[in-house]
């Protein structure tokens, strides 16, 4: 049988319950909070020797950990059920700190906010979801709507939907947003006629169409209005 190493076995340097209490968590890396999770590795390493591989497999990126199924997560050793589920219940209420903040109804200033407010939302997914921002004539954000669904690269929109949307909220303005799944937030022949299109029925209902935001789960993002398409 494989002999644990618990936290209090490990060296001071490799304890990361100690570095936390004595220094906060801001001075710690994502492995050692990973490890505070785990709570003890194997014979052959320690649990932050474990959670440092185990984010070295996913590019250092906490993005893509939260992407790891339960059955994934179980293939590394020293990662039993109730571990995985002890990270996957960590990463969701992360994803819904998050989320609390875009039920604030914050104020759009431009396409950061819009990136920012979506974020969370869609920027994780391993399939394409399409959403329009309804906002007031001051841009505080009335609500957000799905439009429609994808696969991998394409997902099919219905304007009418997004204009019956804003005729609902009452909305003055509006906004819209996709993620790419891909990881790269140039937009497609597809995103562009999209956008015209969009753009176009804005005006013919008077309504004022802010950008066209693709974001990705790696924080980047596209926006018409930024490069001056819209």
């Amino acid at each position: 049988m494989s002999k644990t190493l618990t936290i209090k076995q490990m060296s001071t340097a490799d304890r990361p319950r100690e570095k936390f209490v004595a220094h906060g968590p801001e001075v710690m890396s994502n492995s050692e909070l990973l490890a505070i999770l785990v709570g003890s590795g194997t014979v052959e390493e320690t649990a932050v020797d474990l959670t440092r591989r185990m984010l070295a497999d996913c590019n250092d990126r906490l993005s893509v950990l939260q992407q790891l199924s339960l059955k994934e997560l179980q293939k590394y050793k020293g990662i039993g059920a109730a571990r995985a589920v002890t990270i996957k219940a960590a990463m969701e209420l992360a994803r819904r700190r998050l989320t609390e903040e875009v039920g604030e109804k914050p104020h759009i200033q431009g396409a950061k906010d819009i990136a920012r407010y979506f974020s969370p939302i869609i920027g994780h997914l391993k399939h394409e979801e399409a959403h329009a921002l309804y906002l007031t004539n001051r841009n505080d954000v009335i609500t957000h709507q799905l439009i429609g669904k994808g696969g991998l690269s394409e997902t099919i929109v219905d304007v009418r939907i997004v204009l019956k949307g804003a005729v609902m909220n009452d909305a003055v303005a509006m906004a819209f947003c996709h993620n790419h799944p891909s990881g790269s937030a140039m937009p497609s022949r597809h995103d562009d006629i999209l956008t015209t299109r969009l753009s176009v029925a804005a005006e013919a209902m008077t309504l004022r169409f802010l950008d066209h935001v693709i974001i990705t789960e790696n924080g980047e993002y596209y926006s018409y209005s930024e490069e001056g398409k819209l």
